[in-house]
């Protein structure tokens, strides 16, 4: 969510563990770091998209690394749980619903096989892909200074992922034909599926349902599948944010 209580400073993502103290961060922080024209001295923010922020200042920088000393550590609260089980389709625009997620702090990104998906060419599938998804999301987190990272799962057929969401969560499939959005959205865990270019098909719709899913409509028109991830979890969040969900 959006944060106004600290100063504006360069985030930077850390794999490595974070500690206040002297630590080392590798060449793709500081590159990052030279790029923004982080020099010596400067204030930082270290991000490990696990709920840990770190205030820090910048010793030494160079092409092989930099050297901080992290000041002082601060625990974020997870945020309420909201997934997102996406289509395995267009790379381009899986990777931009991607960096999206992490700004709307989705704490899950589920990419499903479809019916209609699995035609796509090229889509995005497989270890590199996946690896481009936690990069592009690495950095949204750093551009966006939220705490957490969504958890990457990887791709699964459409029925097993709506298996893996806990049956007492608030389970959503994206649907024209739905209920409005806003009105289906309770407080507490929330899960969203949304459906590739064409749409369900309609054995895919009635197993859904069969599971416990309910069809939410954002619109009157067919959004495409990006637009839809994006709108959903935006919904969601200002929803969850309003003085009627407090």
């Amino acid at each position: 969510m959006e944060r106004h209580d600290r100063a504006p400073v360069v985030a930077l993502f850390s794999a490595e563990p974070l500690a206040e103290g002297d630590m080392r961060l590798p060449e793709a922080p500081a590159q990052h770091a030279r790029v923004r024209r982080v020099e010596p001295g400067a204030a930082v923010r270290l991000l490990d998209g696990r709920g840990r922020v770190a205030d820090a200042v910048v010793r030494t920088i160079d092409k092989k690394g930099m050297a901080v000393s992290i000041l002082a550590i601060t625990e974020i609260a997870r945020p309420t749980p909201l997934e997102v089980i996406v289509p395995v389709a267009d790379r381009d625009r899986m990777l931009l619903a991607a960096e999206k997620c992490v700004e709307l702090q989705v704490t899950a990104w589920r990419p499903a096989y479809f019916a209609r998906s699995r035609s796509v060419s090229p889509r995005g599938e497989g270890e590199k892909f996946h690896e481009k998804v936690r990069a592009r999301m690495q950095s949204a987190l750093e551009q966006c200074g939220a705490a957490w990272m969504p958890e990457l799962h990887e791709e699964a057929d459409v029925s097993d992922a709506m298996r893996q969401i806990p049956g007492d969560w608030n389970r959503l499939l994206l649907d024209v034909t739905g209920v409005a959005l806003p009105s289906m959205i309770q407080n507490g865990s929330i899960s969203i599926a949304v459906g590739p270019e064409g749409g369900l098909e309609r054995r895919e719709l009635e197993e859904a349902q069969h599971r416990g899913w309910r069809p939410a409509s954002i619109g009157g028109t067919t959004l495409r599948f990006e637009t839809a991830i994006i709108a959903g979890a935006a919904v969601i969040r200002a929803a969850q944010l309003s003085p009627r969900s407090a």
